[in-house]
């Protein structure tokens, strides 16, 4: 495990973000990140940027209003919706596969009411700007989804593009796609059917995640595979957007090895 370990507390820290900036892997449909420099180190003294862009690009969090109107917005959710108790999963999916609730049921450690829930499917070791990682990617099944929501978890990330599966958002069949024009071929010559039959609801998974009040957080990464299977305590702070439906966000797990430490009470000493 990489880790950096605070010298005064002993707690260890694992990055589980993707970096963000030009280049970034755009999933498609979005316009790419811009980002200039306005002020320069040898003209002005100081360095500036300029930046233009949407938010659902790396490591990010989906607020409710994303796909819920009047739902909240990223500014609008709870501190603690961020920092908590959770657990990483080890559920390996190949290409296509669907995350049903047989796997989250038998997944270790077991997830328990109010935790932060990361699934670690492997394709996080995919993410790229590649055809495989947005469009072969697995996903939540509705039902999935709503078995997290009845576990009343107050958070839910993953390690793919999409919380659902891609040929249930517009890079295949539905709204404004398919933004990948390969999929829904290569899905009938690889299976003999239409992607929208097997297909027939937009965004379902994330859908009812949202519609639960419970955010999402899609394109986890950096050291996932070192924290899998473990219970910790994870933080991935937002802004404070009011009327934000995403933000990238860096995404942390937290551990105390000694298990001594103590958040200090704020008291005045």
């Amino acid at each position: 495990m990489t880790q950096v370990v605070d010298p005064e507390s002993g707690l260890a820290f694992v990055e589980l973000s993707h970096p963000w900036g030009m280049y970034t892997p755009i999933h498609p449909g979005y316009e790419e990140i811009k980002l200039e420099r306005i002020t320069h180190h040898a003209k002005q003294g100081v360095m500036t940027h300029k930046i233009v862009t949407i938010f659902h690009t790396s490591t990010h969090v989906n607020a409710p209003i994303h796909l819920i109107p009047e739902a909240p917005a990223v500014g609008d959710l709870p501190l603690q919706t961020f920092f908590g108790p959770g657990v990483a999963l080890s559920i390996p999916k190949k290409k296509w596969d669907l995350i049903e609730p047989a796997d989250l049921e038998k997944a270790t450690p077991k997830i328990e009411a109010d935790d932060i829930v990361l699934i670690n499917t492997g394709w996080h070791r995919k993410y790229a700007d590649s055809k495989e990682y947005f469009g072969h990617a697995p996903g939540l099944s509705e039902a999935a989804a709503q078995w997290l929501v009845n576990k009343k978890v107050k958070l839910v990330g993953v390690d793919t593009a999409c919380v659902d599966h891609p040929l249930a958002t517009s890079l295949g069949p539905h709204r404004n796609g398919p933004q990948i024009k390969y999929l829904l071929p290569e899905y009938k010559e690889a299976t003999g059917r239409e992607a929208i039959a097997d297909f027939p609801k937009w965004n379902p998974a994330h859908r009812a995640l949202l519609s639960a009040g419970i955010p999402t957080i899609e394109n986890v990464g950096g050291d996932l595979d070192s924290v899998s299977g473990k219970r910790l305590t994870l933080q991935g702070f937002p802004w404070k957007w009011l009327e934000g439906d995403a933000c990238v966000i860096r995404l942390v797990a937290i551990f105390d090895p000694s298990g001594n430490y103590r958040i200090e009470s704020g008291a005045a000493s």
